[in-house]
């Protein structure tokens, strides 16, 4: 049966979508560390998402698009808060101290807290959804007890609030009046970004005088992949597939994030943290599938 021309281009649309977040997003983690070698943390996000949001929000007025409403702007910036500031701003701080791998296994687990989040309106996990959520959580606990995040309880900590954060902006961000396609990814750069950079000024934050070229390319890697392409193809799932959808990207990041840390950066990976990481995927797995079969149905 053929496809609507419709249907097909849309479905293209979340295949390529989906392939950003899963492959893209996979490699930030490793140009975040990069980055960190001649930025600050806060800074680093902050300028990253700003000038993302600029370029992006240039284009779409050039096209036409209408600017955001002040109810869209204070919902952006509520949205962007969560999402950039705590989400993306956490997992910079953290990973100063924390390996790239390991902080992408941990953010895995935003699809346990957005199925805790969801009960919020009226979507209360089901059996086996509070089943991945406990499968994932606990390889979670045995990754505090052994390698990277036993010897950074800050880290730790800060990855936990980025996760809770992240996944509290992405369900929210689908109750709130935002504005229309990829102008809701601009405004929530934008506001983001401004506020890492208020967290920048607060944390005594200042500019390098002369960061080192590696340094500055992963910065420019990060504006243009992570979230050029990376974020803005996850603002537009979060729009146009179910939340378990949106959020499978957290059980493919993980893998690509860890084989490039021991491949290009050397990150060591120890047996403690190989035994946690298969039963935290397979909690977000099983989660993500759940809630899968339950929109289907």
């Amino acid at each position: 049966m053929d496809i609507p021309h419709g249907n097909s281009r849309r479905v293209a649309a979340i295949g390529l979508a989906l392939a950003a977040v899963y492959v893209v997003w996979g490699s930030t983690y490793l140009g975040i560390r990069i980055a960190l070698e001649g930025f600050p943390p806060f800074l680093m996000a902050g300028v990253r998402s700003l000038v993302a949001g600029a370029l992006l929000y240039g284009f779409l007025r050039l096209r036409g698009a209408p600017r955001p409403s002040a109810l869209q702007w204070r919902s952006a910036a509520l949205v962007g808060g969560l999402l950039l500031l705590g989400g993306n701003g956490g997992v910079v701080w953290a990973e100063q101290t924390v390996s790239s791998g390991m902080a992408a296994v941990v953010v895995s687990t935003v699809t346990l807290w957005a199925a805790l989040f969801a009960g919020i309106w009226g979507e209360w996990p089901h059996r086996v959804e509070w089943l991945g959520m406990l499968l994932g959580f606990t390889g979670v606990v045995l990754l505090n007890f052994g390698g990277n995040l036993k010897g950074s309880p800050a880290g730790a900590v800060a990855l936990g609030i980025a996760t809770v954060s992240w996944a509290l902006g992405s369900m929210w961000s689908r109750k709130l009046a935002l504005p229309g396609g990829m102008m809701a990814a601009a405004a929530e750069m934008l506001a983001g970004g401004a506020l890492l950079l208020v967290a920048s000024a607060v944390a005594g934050e200042s500019a390098p005088p002369s960061p080192s070229f590696r340094a500055v390319l992963a910065l420019l890697y990060l504006i243009v992949f992570g979230s050029l392409i990376g974020f803005t193809a996850y603002i537009y799932l979060l729009g146009a597939v179910r939340p378990a959808v949106a959020t499978s990207y957290a059980y493919v990041n993980p893998v690509i994030a860890l084989l490039l840390g021991m491949w290009l950066a050397g990150e060591r990976v120890s047996a403690h943290e190989w035994l946690a990481m298969p039963i935290v995927l397979a909690g977000v797995a099983l989660v993500a599938l759940a809630r899968g079969r339950r929109a289907s149905r």
